[in-house]
């Protein structure tokens, strides 16, 4: 199990609520703070005193105070910490549901587990951590729906063309002009069609406006 944790979060009770989730598995060297920077300084001070943190546990999003913060949420502050500490193991405790977001954490930040601030997130943090222990990744229950969905059609760098040509309000019928000028291949208007047709019927909608609408809410455009 863990010997040293660093719990990053800027409400007080829910950082308690994570201490005393610890303690039940025997952790009770923790310490915690409300801010990036401060984080980041005391994995650096962890480094240097050859006394390492083993496991990071922060949400997302911080408040803005009085106190000016270089590193501005939890993403940044993971970033910066995987280059001083790449072996650092990453739990995030958040109440962002995006799936775009956090399918990153886990593909680009190389987070080890996602628990979402929720009805019943105790017993989910309890289960993380124990994921983490075993070199497993975890992620809510409630969320594996959502990325699911987002994985499972691959957009490819034409696909987000046409659907970043139709949010921009160009019509579908225009968009082989574009296609030619810049050549961009197939560009004919069938193409068009029936790839925009393709996508529509993986992800179940009706119409374009719904695939647009799907890849802004998803970060795809």
């Amino acid at each position: 199990m863990f010997k040293r944790v660093l719990i990053a979060e800027d409400h007080e009770s829910t950082s308690i609520s994570v201490r005393k989730t610890l303690e039940d598995f025997g952790i009770t060297n923790a310490e915690f703070t409300y801010y990036c920077d401060e984080a980041l300084m005391q994995i650096r001070k962890s480094l240097h005193d050859d006394q390492p943190f083993d496991l990071l546990i922060t949400d997302l999003s911080f408040e803005e105070d009085h106190r000016k913060q270089q590193l501005a949420g939890g993403v940044e502050l993971i970033e910066a910490v995987k280059q001083i500490h790449p072996q650092l193991k990453v739990l995030v405790f958040s109440a962002e549901t995006n799936p775009a977001v956090i399918d990153s954490l886990f593909k680009a930040s190389q987070i080890n587990a996602y628990v979402r601030k929720a009805r019943h997130d105790a017993k989910d943090l309890r289960k993380a951590i124990e994921y983490i222990a075993q070199h497993k990744t975890y992620l809510s229950e409630s969320l594996k729906p959502a990325i699911k969905q987002k994985n499972a059609f691959e957009f490819s760098s034409y696909d987000v063309t046409l659907i970043s040509l139709l949010s921009q309000g160009t019509m579908q019928k225009d968009i082989p002009a574009y296609l030619q000028q810049h050549n961009i291949k197939p560009s004919g208007l069938s193409s068009v069609e029936k790839r925009l047709a393709i996508m529509r019927d993986s992800l179940e909608f009706a119409k374009n406006e719904q695939l647009v609408a799907y890849c802004k809410d998803y970060g795809i455009i």
